[in-house]
């Protein structure tokens, strides 16, 4: 296997976030290790190589099966929960500077979502639209 990519103080983090595993009545292939599948996912993100290269040598598993645990994880609220784990004990050390932090729309909603705007018509572009 290659150099862990998650260190064990980073995965005594994370673990306790991750859903449960469900039970298999039928049995079936052994399940790929949470930590095995997250190494997997940060290392197709490190690399930004494609899910479908990611080489089983490495012990992570599939590709299909970290996207997967990515997926399911993402559903479950894992990352966003990690996220606020993380800010809490940066703030408890004193690391966090708020004086470089930024906020947009994307972040936090308008209030009552926003002033209402009148709908903008289309307009045809292109050779289609000189067919009209």
């Amino acid at each position: 296997m290659a150099k862990p990519l998650v260190s064990d103080e980073l995965w005594q983090l994370i673990h306790p976030l991750l859903p449960p595993k469900a039970p298999k009545p039928n049995g079936g292939r052994p399940r790929v290790p949470d930590r095995a599948a997250l190494e997997g996912i940060l290392y197709v993100l490190k690399t930004g190589i494609g899910w479908e290269h990611l080489p089983h040598e490495l012990g992570y598993g599939s590709g299909m099966t970290c996207w997967r645990r990515l997926r399911d994880w993402h559903a479950a609220g894992v990352f966003t929960r990690l996220h606020q784990v993380l800010l809490d004990r940066m703030a408890q050390a004193n690391q966090l500077d708020w004086t470089r932090a930024c906020v947009d729309s994307t972040s936090v909603p308008a209030a009552r979502g926003g002033p209402k705007r009148a709908r903008t018509p289309r307009i045809a572009v292109g050779p289609a639209a000189s067919a009209m």
